[in-house]
């Protein structure tokens, strides 16, 4: 039988088990709104891990950091840094908005800072941002789909045939069984990726060719010794870029509402402390054996350039692993891809459903009405994701990058919601500074000749968004005082009591 076949049948079978749990979630949903929305606002520590992990580590760990790893060399290794950072601030926000989302009955980040700061203008404004800034993050998503399925077919199914028929699949899951159906397929993934990243890895580094982890790293100070130095072979990773990706990676990724919404849905504050304190630890761990996926590349595959690079570990496997083990590893890859890829999506549909149609449209709609609605939404979104990526492809890196340097502009609004005794901004200050760090930010992005030198574009934008809402607070109406109050109030309640 060749290679290809049974490497493809391999991504098949993890599709069809993905699909099972689809219809198992929906066996087990009691078909409400919260249910389809929220999984019930009831799930438990592991499955909230696995989900919260398989979410943030999408195509980009098993497809995207391995090229960056090729093209940046260890210097790429500040992922450390940031993933150490999501436990850190997972901790600090975390338990926050979970006691604010039971407390107020919140469903999308609009919820809680619409009902924060007050009016339906602050509401609309970040309900679009947060639907606006996603959509990168879905098309590298789903690009990375087509890459893995074509490169496992040998080219015989075109990238757009595979990116179609592999978000079919998560749109497929996700309509039947809602967030539930997430949460089930997600713990799948995350355990699968992990294993199949580091069996990957480990493969490798086990042909001859390398030598092990000594051989590579001899390799490679004989012919890419500039792949061994920060900032790393084009000087990428200087002081600036270090300090802009930690927290563009981090709190940029925390605040998108996928994993926002996920603090909604845990059980209770434990559980959410204890996600807090322990994501790192897999997060940490799977970019060890993504560096060593994309610097055995360099002595594997060398003079890989442009959308080659992106597709480094799916050529690796094809050549220098049995089919058998490439299937297992490419339908890792898949499932990272799938694992972000739904919970955008459900995530978008949330907002659409909650934010604009119960809200502005059919505020009387019964639950039924409401996760017909979002069914709908949800199809609609994947196609639009299918069009992004087949007709406007980037590298994986830089487009999760530009989706967390935008959800990064939340932050002040968060900062102001969560810690209001510290942090003291109003509705108009924050809906008018989120305003000018995303008009900053795309400006920077279309012309990138106005870059200032040692100043990442993120952080440019997220000041002028912080020192924008920071004034205006100050020269207006300070808010409201009953609305601080009785938010504070729900903050300052001890987090096992509830």
């Amino acid at each position: 039988m060749d290679g290809w076949i049974i490497t493809t049948s391999l991504i098949g079978v993890f599709l069809l088990i993905s699909l099972a749990l689809g219809f198992l979630a929906r066996a087990r949903s009691d078909q409400s709104a919260e249910d389809f929305l929220l999984c019930g606002r009831r799930t438990r520590f592991w499955l909230l891990y696995f989900t919260v992990v398989a979410s943030f580590h999408s195509a980009f760990v098993l497809l995207g950091a391995p090229a960056f790893f090729y093209k940046h060399g260890v210097s790429f290794w500040v992922a450390g840094v940031w993933t150490m950072l999501v436990g850190a601030l997972g901790v600090l926000i975390g338990p926050r908005i979970w006691l604010l989302g039971k407390r107020f009955g919140h469903v999308t980040p609009a919820d809680l800072l619409g009902h924060f700061y007050g009016g339906e203008r602050i509401r609309l404004i970040v309900a679009g941002v947060s639907i606006l800034f996603t959509m990168t993050y879905i098309q590298a998503q789903a690009q990375g789909l087509g890459y893995i399925l074509t490169e496992a077919t040998g080219g015989r199914i075109p990238e757009a045939a595979a990116t179609a028929l592999l978000i079919s699949v998560a749109g497929l899951y996700l309509t039947i069984g809602g967030l539930r159906a997430v949460y089930f397929t997600d713990a799948l993934q995350g355990v699968w990726m992990y294993i199949a990243l580091w069996a990957g890895a480990l493969y490798l580094l086990s042909n001859e060719q390398i030598g092990g982890v000594s051989g590579l790293f001899r390799q490679l100070g004989e012919t890419h010794e500039a792949w061994l130095t920060v900032p790393g072979p084009l000087g990428f990773f200087d002081g600036g870029n270090w300090f802009a990706f930690g927290w563009i990676f981090s709190l940029g990724i925390l605040l998108q509402p996928h994993l926002f919404m996920r603090y909604y849905s845990a059980i209770d504050a434990r559980t959410v402390r204890w996600l807090g304190a322990t994501t790192p630890i897999y997060l940490t761990t799977l970019f060890i054996p993504a560096g060593l996926v994309g610097l055995s590349g360099l002595v594997l595959l060398p003079g890989l350039e442009g959308h080659e690079i992106d597709v480094l570990l799916p050529r690796l496997l094809a050549e220098h692993t049995p089919p058998w083990l490439a299937g297992v590893i490419m339908a890792g890859a898949a499932a990272a891809a799938l694992s972000t890829v739904d919970s955008i999506i459900h995530a978008n549909m949330t907002i659409f459903t909650r934010d604009l149609y119960q809200r502005f449209i059919k505020p009387t709609a019964t639950d039924a009405e409401l996760v017909r609605v979002g069914r709908i939404l949800a199809g609609s979104l994947l196609v639009i994701a299918y069009v992004l990526t087949t007709v406007r492809p980037g590298f994986l890196v830089q487009l999760v990058g530009l989706s967390g340097e935008a959800a990064l502009q939340l932050a002040p609004a968060v900062a102001g919601a969560l810690y209001s005794r510290i942090v003291r901004l109003n509705g108009r200050g924050v809906g008018l500074g989120l305003i000018a760090g995303m008009i900053t930010l795309g400006a920077a992005v279309a012309l990138p000749e106005l870059k200032i030198p040692g100043v990442h574009r993120a952080l440019l934008a997220l000041t002028v968004n912080a020192l924008l809402a920071t004034l205006l607070s100050r020269l207006t109406s300070p808010h409201p005082q009953e609305k601080r109050a009785e938010v504070e109030r729900v903050l300052a309640a001890p987090l096992d009591s509830e």
